[in-house]
């Protein structure tokens, strides 16, 4: 069966998040991603050319396609088009039902860069974080790039999307710990194992509202000898920063 043009219209609707809400679905791209994900997740149509056709096990799509580089070009959401291209159905994951109590884990406010979020949610698998939790305003987890940039992570940490605010006051007995650039040394500051670690948006950090639940205040010190240096770091940067120095203890 060739790739149609309905076909390449509903792959090329999932942009849109509305779209992908819709249909309760998401892109991802590249054969080493899809063979990370497929083995997790139900896979509602693979797309690979004939070169890739053995390489990614076909079995577990609903529909299989062996497409023409041309019309992958024309279906792919990359500047670059893969040699395979699978949509995925959207996992659900039950924010009520988890306990906190005895986790540390990422809460995001209004990070708006989605290479910056699949970054994120790499650095929360690799460094055992099961959770992050964003604001409504936080770029939606299945955008092209941010599925692009997870490398296959999504599957191992928990993303919900929350009010945060609502969610951190129900959680007043756990340490929440925000990044600033005035606060306590990071690595000469006590920290505990289990609560939230919040980090702000790329351009303005922080919102003032979430600042107001913050329980401790925490800075990375810049070791540069120089006069003048970078204001600061990257988000993603400075959440693999905290992790690490977390997880040291």
């Amino acid at each position: 069966m060739s790739l149609s043009k309905n076909k390449i219209k509903y792959i090329q609707s999932l942009k849109q998040k509305k779209y992908r809400e819709e249909h309760n679905t998401f892109v991802a791209e590249g054969s080493k991603l899809i063979a990370d994900l497929i083995p997790h997740l139900p896979c509602q149509l693979l797309v690979v050319t004939e070169r890739l056709r053995n390489d990614i096990p076909t079995d577990k799509a609903e529909e299989t396609i062996i497409a023409s580089h041309a019309a992958m070009r024309k279906a792919s959401h990359l500047s670059t088009p893969p040699d395979a291209l699978a949509i995925f159905y959207q996992p659900k994951h039950n924010l009520a039902a988890v306990d906190f109590t005895q986790k540390l884990s990422l809460v995001l406010d209004e990070v708006q860069d989605p290479g910056n979020l699949g970054t994120i949610i790499r650095i929360a698998d690799w460094f055992g974080i099961e959770n992050i939790i964003c604001s409504h305003n936080t770029v939606d987890l299945y955008n092209t790039k941010t599925v692009q940039a997870t490398m296959g992570a999504l599957v191992g940490v928990n993303v919900h999307y929350t009010d945060i605010i609502d969610f951190l006051t129900i959680y007043t007995q756990l340490p929440i710990y925000g990044t600033f650039l005035e606060g306590k040394n990071i690595y000469t500051k006590a920290l505990q194992p289990n609560g939230f670690i919040v980090m702000g948006n790329e351009g303005r950090g922080i919102s003032s509202e979430i600042e107001n639940v913050i329980t401790d205040r925490l800075y990375i010190p810049n070791f540069s000898t120089k006069n003048s240096t970078t204001e600061s770091l990257n988000v993603a940067v400075a959440t693999a920063v905290v992790c690490s120095e977390f997880r040291r203890r």
